[in-house]
């Protein structure tokens, strides 16, 4: 298991200022009514309007994004040009999978930390609900013979080679759900996580449930409300918040529900997975010197991240190892994290990352250590996440970072960590600190 790690001693500050996000809108069906660059958008629009800041502020522009449609290349560059920034700002897409949206902020921080660039716009966005459907590669193929027949009477006689498979398209989110090195999608992963540490399928309900609780908890109070933003969609529908939440959400309800992946006896279900959803988050990060400038109020530094690399079959446990390194490397327990916020790919991918923290092998293997421990449970995703509000690929990493800073803020703590595995056998963890 390799790693690319980061240490911000002897180097500048680097401050997350502001960020805000849309909705997360659940997939169902057909396309939703934004795209991702709409989504993008509407984040930055509410975000940049709390700030007076002037179109060339930003020395960087930077998103993550993985199913990008074919009308919005660059979709980095297509919102900062919608957003009113100068078209001299730089902007580029990236894509490292789940990792996208975290990738974003932690190039920022690379390039602000080194003294390249002094204020980024760092974010992510997806619309799942727009992946697109593609055809075989027969019926492509009888297409372009087609396309090359010379004559009439050449296509005519093509065309009796037509059949019917050719109109059924192939769903490219499964495709791209799917590793194509282990030949396993992401939920058998998940399915090879609980076998390997035990996790049972009343474990992983359970855990579902309270995701939905915890979810529907923060909205009723309020503590989503400075950031999320509305959706206002071409129709004149208003979508103010998540709405995948399901508040009635209880372990025996999820029970009936038929696994997905490996039946009869599998762990991981429609219930206990993450929905497949559409939304974009964005975040604000400067250096002392941009914060001096433009009269900005850091709401809290950045000090550190890593990024991991492990089997693509176990690719669920890389939050464990990440995080985990990043808590090494920084002298401090599992105690000493006061909020963690894990994406939640899987309920059993979660509840395995945590017991591979107490297991011997494991931390042996991994960290050169005895056990870490047992982690706080209250601790962990206190507001929900992606079980009950979604996972939309490219924005998740960023959403984690927002939402951790705000939590962090609303109960007072100062340290925590954002965390998420990434398909392929990778995983990102970033180490912040309240201001």
């Amino acid at each position: 298991m390799s790693a690319y790690t980061s240490s911000s001693a002897g180097t500048r500050p680097v401050y997350l200022v502001d960020g805000a996000r849309t909705p997360f809108l659940k997939a169902r069906g057909k396309p939703g009514p934004f795209t991702p660059v709409d989504l993008a958008v509407q984040a930055g629009r509410s975000l940049l309007l709390r700030h007076s800041l002037p179109q060339n502020a930003f020395d960087q522009v930077i998103l993550g994004c993985v199913n990008v449609v074919a009308s919005e290349m660059n979709p980095a560059r297509i919102a900062a040009l919608r957003l009113g920034l100068a078209e001299t700002t730089p902007a580029f897409t990236m894509q490292i999978n789940c990792g996208s949206g975290m990738q974003s902020v932690d190039t920022a921080y690379r390039y602000i930390r080194e003294g390249r660039q002094d204020l980024v716009l760092a974010g992510g966005t997806e619309a799942l609900s727009h992946a697109p459907l593609m055809l075989t590669p027969q019926a492509t193929h009888w297409l372009a013979e087609l396309g090359l027949a010379r004559s009439m009477g050449d296509k005519l006689k093509h065309l009796t080679k037509f059949k019917p498979g050719y109109i059924k398209p192939v769903i490219s989110l499964q495709q791209g759900l799917t590793d194509p090195v282990v030949e396993l999608n992401m939920g058998q992963t998940a399915e090879v996580v609980a076998n390997l540490f035990n996790i049972s399928r009343a474990q992983a309900d359970d855990y579902a449930a309270s995701s939905h609780i915890l979810l529907a908890q923060a909205q009723q109070e309020g503590w989503l409300d400075n950031e999320v933003v509305p959706l206002y969609a071409p129709d004149g529908k208003v979508y103010p918040q998540d709405d995948g939440v399901r508040p009635d959400s209880t372990a025996a309800k999820l029970s009936k529900l038929k696994p997905v992946f490996e039946r009869p006896y599998g762990k991981v279900t429609a219930g206990n997975s993450s929905q497949i959803t559409d939304g974009a988050s964005w975040l604000i990060l400067a250096s002392e010197a941009a914060v001096e400038k433009y009269g900005l109020t850091p709401r809290a530094v950045i000090k550190d991240s890593e990024w991991s690399g492990l089997e693509p079959e176990i690719m669920g446990l890389g939050p464990a190892v990440s995080a985990g390194r990043l808590a090494q490397r920084n002298k401090m327990t599992l105690d000493d994290i006061e909020l963690l916020e894990l994406n939640e790919a899987f309920a059993a991918q979660v509840l395995g990352c945590l017991a591979s923290w107490n297991d011997v092998d494991f931390c042996r293997a991994v960290f050169d250590s005895e056990p870490l421990g047992q982690f706080n449970r209250d601790r962990l995703n206190i507001d929900g996440g992606a079980i009950s509000l979604g996972h939309p690929v490219g924005t998740s990493g960023n959403r984690i970072v927002l939402h951790l800073m705000n939590a962090l803020h609303r109960k007072g703590l100062k340290r925590g960590i954002a965390t998420q595995c990434i398909g392929g056998g990778q995983a990102g963890a970033m180490l912040i600190e309240t201001v």
